[in-house]
């Protein structure tokens, strides 16, 4: 999972751009890139280092994903 999560953020843009252009028959613009790119940012996981008494943690968290995934550096 760690060495997907900095792929998925592009991949989304590409798949949004796809959905919009080739599914709706949207033109590309101006609008319709900066919706690719929001919707890309907002459902793409965040991912956060964060001191514990342990080490250092990961924390991937997701929009709609109840659960914080934790991982140890």
């Amino acid at each position: 999972m760690k060495h997907i999560v900095p792929f998925l953020f592009p991949i989304l843009i590409i798949l949004f751009g796809l959905i919009i252009y080739k599914i709706l028959g949207y033109e590309p613009n101006v609008y319709t890139i900066l919706i690719n790119i929001g919707l890309a940012y907002i459902l793409s996981p965040k991912i956060k280092i964060i001191q514990k008494q342990n080490g250092e943690e990961e924390q991937i968290k997701w929009l709609f994903f109840k659960k914080v995934i934790n991982k140890q550096i």
